[in-house]
């Protein structure tokens, strides 16, 4: 048995592109800039919001340019981060039973912090018992600062615990902190991507993956 479970948020937990682009798109059309489709905006996250503001900006963007967009992002994103997302398929249905079994799932993710929290506890409750966003203190993934504190602090004797994302950075991040990696193939990237990690398990849905926590194998 895997504990604790240390998900990712974007791609894992819950399906965040449409409203990540609509907010993107928001602060582009208020800048007077192009806009980019949802399978664009798929490729511009998984290293934070600062980061996805660089990607969909035109090439060479000043650091004036940048702040402006994210404030404008921001701003936007704080009132409409619920309008399109939703869990994955048996996500909070998963983190329930793994609460009621007693095995810990928390978060690491490189979106910022206050909006982690405030997802997260709209949409699990308390079935995620602490979330590390970007912003209070630690570096983002792949760094595994954030990762390691959470395994150490919730690490139950005889048990392992297991990393779960959907991106090439979740499974550098594992790797980096040493840590059991499971892919999860309806996130933001896909099988291509994450294989060239060889994390340890690859899942296509929320049964396999709990069979994996609960079993410690496929």
């Amino acid at each position: 048995m895997f504990d604790p479970v240390i998900f990712d948020l974007d791609g894992t937990l819950l399906d965040t592109l449409g409203d990540l682009a609509a907010a993107g798109n928001h602060a582009l059309r208020q800048m007077d800039f192009p806009t980019h489709t949802d399978e664009e905006f798929r490729l511009f996250v998984g290293n934070g919001i600062a980061k996805l503001i660089e990607r969909m900006l035109p090439a060479g963007s000043s650091e004036e340019v940048q702040k402006t967009a994210y404030s404008v992002f921001a701003e936007y994103y704080a009132l409409h981060n619920s309008d399109k997302t939703k869990p994955y398929g048996g996500i909070a249905e998963l983190l329930a039973e793994l609460k009621s079994r007693g095995i810990t799932a928390v978060c690491v993710t490189n979106k910022d912090h206050s909006f982690s929290e405030e997802l997260l506890r709209s949409f699990f409750g308390e079935n995620i018992t602490e979330v590390i966003g970007a912003g209070i203190g630690f570096p983002v993934k792949p760094d595994p600062s954030a990762v390691l504190h959470l395994a150490e602090k919730y690490r139950k004797s005889g048990c392992e615990p297991l990393y779960v994302g959907d991106s090439g950075v979740d499974m550098q991040t594992a790797k980096n902190a040493g840590l059991t990696a499971c892919g999860v193939l309806w996130g933001f990237r896909g099988r291509e991507e994450l294989e060239q990690y060889a994390p340890a398990f690859l899942v296509e849905n929320a049964v396999e993956l709990g069979r994996i926590i609960l079993e410690g194998d496929a």
